[in-house]
């Protein structure tokens, strides 16, 4: 009977190893790759939606600024309660904005000029995508004038 290490199988190579011999590290090698990809897909995706939260609150708390804006000149003529100038209404939200580095990207009115919408952009930049995930984000806010509101709007 002949010895193990003199027969040659026919997977084996000239030198007596196998061909696949480190298949098993390539394997693992683009196993982690891809595993740091996901993860790194979910680290930047959780901070997108944290700067997209975080904007639409600064645009919600920039409309509600702005909307404290009202034409007293309207109001005391009988005109009821109505937005002061755009200029004023800009400089309130833009004032608010500016202490979070940002600035009113679009100030939009109600045809009764009751209701102000603030629309602000932030860039996000992703950690660990670098400038592949740079995307401008984008939120929204609004506010509107009532008063004498003494019981809830049924819809």
């Amino acid at each position: 009977m002949a010895r193990a290490d003199t027969v040659r199988w026919p997977f084996r190579g000239r030198d007596g190893h196998r061909p696949d011999r480190g298949a098993l590290s390539i394997f693992v090698a683009i196993c982690a790759a891809a595993v740091v990809v996901v993860i790194a897909l979910v680290v930047d995706a959780g901070g997108k939606l944290r700067v997209a939260e975080r904007v639409d609150a600064y645009a919600q708390e920039a409309a509600r600024m702005a909307g404290q804006q009202l034409d007293e000149a309207a109001l005391l003529r009988g005109e009821g309660y109505k937005l002061r100038a755009r200029q004023y209404v800009e400089s309130a939200a833009d004032s608010y904005l500016a202490q979070f580095g940002l600035s009113a990207y679009r100030v939009d009115f109600s045809a009764d000029n009751t209701t102000v919408t603030i629309t602000v952009q932030a860039e996000f930049r992703p950690v660990m995508l670098g400038e592949l995930g740079k995307r401008k984000i984008t939120g929204k806010g609004s506010a509107t004038l009532v008063h004498g509101v003494k019981e809830a709007e049924n819809a």
